[in-house]
């Protein structure tokens, strides 16, 4: 009651005694929450030595939540030297007992071979232990495995089955993802009107990639009447949050004046921030931008720069760019533009000055 402020005041001090005179008697709650204190400091300074000694006496007992507890200080290296195998080994004593997090960290642990040889089968076996329980997080990875083929055969069905079951908990991953099973068809016929749903509720939720597909429906006129100002509009929401295609995309529609006023000073700052995260196709929009001296002056430095950068990651497009852009420059142009890209690189895809 002193924790939660439940009747009388919140006071961590006062729930730090009381939870202490019980623990001190075995109580094994008690000794759980005093450890949740000492970890997150409430009414006493952080020590995550004190948390380990009450996590064990709990875990010693038979507590669940305890031995979760332990896995998870071991993960991370809180209190105690990092150490997975150690991690694993709590997790499946916790797992074991039933304990719903701790089954599905364990099936993480399997999956990326943390803490001992990566095991798919068992990775199904415990995130379906922890989706049984409920877990919309071990639901949406059997979504991903189903959805992928990994560590089972693939099976779009059984994806979108998972994938329902997690987004209805309201998991914004298991919601794109079902809603881009539904718009590609996969596990059963498109359903444009259902991919939409969910994709409006994961663009709720603020998800880019979410944000980004509904602009992709508007412009196609996918279960929308195709309009290119509202394509404009969710790209405009995706591309402010860093998404590389939406920002591709914004700028072919304000190179292209689809749904908009054409601006090139726009396009070249979108296909700029696009390619600086190293989207091959925005990096040749860019280089064409400066070949053809569209919103800005014409440079054919950077549009070899920017055609080596889409070169780089084997875009066949880039590297006819390149070659016709090298048509028209000098060997100590074709030299500097060189070191340009080099440049570029060093600092992380930025331009230089």
């Amino acid at each position: 009651m002193y924790a939660t402020g439940l009747g009388v005041e919140q006071d961590y001090a006062e729930a730090l005694k009381w939870y202490g005179l019980a623990a001190q008697q075995g109580y094994e709650p008690a000794q759980i929450n005093l450890g949740v204190m000492y970890a997150n400091g409430q009414g006493v300074e952080q020590d995550y030595s004190r948390t380990l000694e009450w996590y064990r006496l709990a875990a010693a007992k038979g507590s669940a939540a305890a031995r979760y507890a332990l896995g998870v200080m071991h993960a991370n290296g809180q209190g105690v030297m990092q150490d997975e195998v150690q991690a694993r080994q709590w997790y499946l004593l916790a797992a074991e007992q039933g304990h719903e997090k701790a089954q599905f960290n364990l099936g993480l642990m399997f999956l990326n071979g943390q803490g001992g040889a990566s095991d798919e089968p068992q990775a199904i076996k415990w995130f379906e232990a922890a989706a049984d329980l409920g877990s919309a997080a071990a639901q949406y990875s059997l979504g991903v495995m189903y959805d992928s083929g990994r560590g089972v055969a693939q099976n779009h069905e059984a994806a979108r089955g998972w994938y329902l079951l997690a987004a209805t908990q309201g998991d914004t991953f298991a919601q794109v993802n079902l809603a881009l099973l539904h718009h590609n068809g996969q596990g059963g016929s498109p359903d444009f009107a259902q991919a939409l749903k969910w994709y409006h509720l994961a663009a709720a939720d603020g998800d880019p990639h979410a944000q980004f597909n509904i602009g992709v429906m508007h412009a196609n006129g996918q279960g929308v009447a195709q309009s290119h100002a509202q394509a404009l509009r969710w790209f405009d929401m995706s591309a402010a949050q860093g998404d590389r295609v939406a920002q591709h995309n914004l700028g072919l529609i304000y190179q292209s004046g689809q749904g908009v006023a054409r601006d090139d000073a726009q396009a070249l700052k979108w296909l700029r921030l696009s390619a600086a995260q190293g989207f091959a196709p925005a990096q040749v929009d860019l280089g064409w931008m400066y070949a053809n001296g569209q919103g800005t002056l014409q440079d054919y430095e950077r549009a070899h720069m920017w055609f080596n950068m889409g070169a780089a990651a084997g875009n066949p497009d880039a590297l006819n760019g390149r070659d016709l852009v090298a048509n028209q420059m000098t060997p100590q142009q074709i030299a500097q533009a060189q070191k340009m890209a080099r440049d570029c690189q060093k600092r992380n895809l930025i331009e230089p000055d």
